[in-house]
């Protein structure tokens, strides 16, 4: 499998049957694997055909994957990077990462794509509860 990333935080391969293994390492790594999850989960729910989708979690591993939504984009100028982005809150989702490293173009049908989202927030989920005192 050709290495997609190698960072601290994740290990990402894109697989010769083009599916995207990301193992989740480094700072709260639990948290981060069940939040994309969550999220990715959520988004094909709502519909949301710009996003990877869920095909494998294995929470024991800390492995997602997923399917792949195209290439790397290396250009995109602020405006279309903002609309992109804001597109997601339509669904129900904050990126909270929003920058050119997590676009990517899906050739297939010509459209740009959101990947990553580890950081997200759903913004129709309930806040934390406060605790109780007395």
């Amino acid at each position: 499998m050709p290495e997609a990333k190698d960072t601290a935080r994740a290990h990402v391969h894109i697989g010769y049957d083009g599916r995207v293994h990301k193992t989740f390492r480094g700072h709260q790594a639990q948290e981060r694997f069940d939040n994309e999850v969550r999220v990715l989960r959520h988004l094909e729910a709502r519909g949301c055909d710009f996003v990877p989708r869920v095909i494998e979690a294995v929470p024991e591993k800390l492995l997602l994957v997923t399917s792949n939504c195209g290439s790397r984009v290396d250009h995109m100028n602020d405006e279309r990077l903002k609309e992109l982005f804001g597109e997601l809150e339509q669904y129900g989702v904050r990126h909270d990462d929003p920058f050119l490293r997590n676009v990517t173009y899906r050739i297939a049908d010509g459209r740009f794509c959101i990947i990553d989202f580890e950081l997200a927030t759903l913004l129709d989920s309930p806040p934390p509860s406060a605790p109780d005192v007395a």
